[in-house]
């Protein structure tokens, strides 16, 4: 029996592995569930403390090629950005191009966030990025010693926007201070939710945030583990769908519409694991904006972001 250490965010898409519904074939596990994504990414990367991980997938992007892990084709975290773009009261900034030459904030540079949204900005919206100052606030969790280099923010970034010392920030969650009802923050998409609908109408891209990430010599030492592991996350994802499937298993007076609203719009399995139509649309999709960005040395395959055995184990949407 193989004893597997795994660091996961907590929320549903991940319950039954944490809860032990699902079982990990032939491992015992310890599931990790208390630390931030950030620690746990930090935590993962620099010092290998788990066997298994739930991973940014800019950082994932940033380790290759020679890296110390291995990927396997389940996304449990995927979301729209546009709700994340916060700015400054500031009554020019009407719209993306009114962030060109202005002063704009990041957690980090390799951030999967932050990747998707400056791509964004860019492809999407025609944005000139060389034109951006761009302040960062944390260190990388993996030094290339490659590609731009945002200067670092003098203290906390959300301070800076606040205090109007940054124009605008790209943020991967909610600000507190925007969530508090500070009047001197705002969204630079006032309607947010229909902009990410106009957004994935016109691309079809519904943005992948993390993988899960495994130890390459564990890997290597057990080659039969990472189709397991993804066996066994697709049944804790399919628990997941099918409580949502109750009504009464959210406390939201309109579960039911808003479950439509996402079947008519992102298909009957946007959290679906492999190589779907869907999945690959968004990781070629951030392979070029990473490395646009400089974050990624080199151009892979989406294939070749995964063990090989694991390609096989769903069949595309």
């Amino acid at each position: 029996m193989l004893r597997l250490s795994m660091a996961l965010g907590d929320y549903d898409l991940n319950r039954g592995l944490i809860d032990g519904a699902v079982h990990v074939e032939n491992c015992e596990t310890a599931v990790i569930t208390g630390l931030s994504s950030p620690e746990r990414h930090w935590r993962f990367l620099r010092h290998e403390e788990f066997d298994v991980c739930e991973l940014s997938i800019g950082s994932y992007l940033a380790a290759l090629p020679e890296s110390r892990f291995v990927a396997v084709p389940a996304f449990p975290h995927k979301r729209f950005r546009h709700h994340y773009y916060f700015v400054h009261s500031d009554e020019t900034l009407k719209g993306p191009k009114d962030l060109e030459g202005r002063r704009v904030g990041l957690r980090t540079w390799q951030n999967t966030a932050g990747i998707w949204m400056k791509g964004i900005l860019q492809h999407h919206y025609g944005v000139d990025m060389g034109s951006i100052q761009w302040f960062a606030q944390d260190a990388e969790h993996v030094e290339t010693g490659e590609g731009p280099r945002p200067r670092r923010a003098e203290g906390n970034i959300e301070k800076m926007l606040l205090e109007g010392r940054l124009d605008a920030l790209l943020y991967p969650e909610t600000l507190p201070s925007f969530a508090a009802g500070d009047p001197r923050v705002g969204r630079l998409f006032p309607d947010a939710k229909a902009a990410e609908q106009e957004y994935y109408r016109a691309t079809g891209i519904f943005p992948i945030m993390h993988l899960l990430a495994i130890r390459r010599s564990i890997a290597e030492e057990n080659p039969w583990l990472p189709e397991t592991l993804l066996a066994a996350w697709r049944r804790s994802k399919d628990l997941a769908m099918q409580r949502l499937e109750d009504p009464r298993s959210i406390s939201l007076a309109w579960m039911t519409p808003l479950r439509e609203e996402e079947r008519t719009i992102l298909g009957p399995d946007p959290w679906g694991t492999g190589l779907t139509s869907q999945n690959r649309i968004a990781l070629q999709t951030l392979i070029g904006y990473a490395a646009e960005q400089g974050i990624l040395k080199g151009l892979p395959t989406v294939e070749q972001l995964f063990w090989a055995g694991t390609l096989g184990a769903a069949p595309p949407a």
